[in-house]
């Protein structure tokens, strides 16, 4: 899988994605302008001592991501669109869009893409999700439906031991 930050603004929520998309095996992709720079402490607070394995690409824009990524499969997260983020099929190979926390992907880009164009419902008397949780909730949903390709689905105590 594939995550797409357009224009992210806040470090942090950028740190915690980060670290989300490394437990996952997911890339992360940055589309600038960034709202802070990637050496900043707090990005590397958030992402914790995992940033360094985090699979992780810049683009200057919105059109140099699409010329390197001609055929991607991109589903547009956005408080705006009509269905639901569980009623859409997703690929191991998707990308999954995300705007950045003050304004969220342009509607120019939402307008051309409506039929990828997914939402997490939620209550009228609130704007949006945090990004970060946005994100994972969106992602894990994804990976749910390819079976958690590749990924640990069973934990093991450190003391003690799970009854048979």
């Amino acid at each position: 899988m594939h995550i797409i930050l357009h224009q992210p603004e806040i470090p942090a929520n950028t740190g915690n994605i980060g670290r989300t998309c490394v437990a996952t095996g997911t890339s992360l992709h940055l589309i600038e302008p960034l709202g802070f720079r990637l050496d900043e402490k707090s990005i590397k607070r958030a992402g914790m001592d995992y940033w360094d394995q985090l699979d992780v690409t810049r683009y200057m824009n919105y059109q140099e991501f699409l010329a390197l990524h001609p055929n991607a499969k991109i589903w547009m997260a956005t408080t705006k669109a009509k269905r639901s983020y569980t009623e859409v099929s997703y690929q191991e190979d998707d990308f999954i869009m995300f705007g950045k926390e003050s304004a969220g992907i342009p509607e120019e880009l939402l307008t051309e893409h409506e039929d990828s164009c997914i939402r997490i419902p939620m209550l009228t008397s609130i704007r949006s999700l945090n990004l970060s949780n946005s994100v994972a909730i969106v992602l894990y949903e994804a990976l749910r439906q390819n079976h958690f390709a590749g990924m640990q689905t069973e934990g093991q105590l450190h003391r003690l031991h799970w009854k048979e």
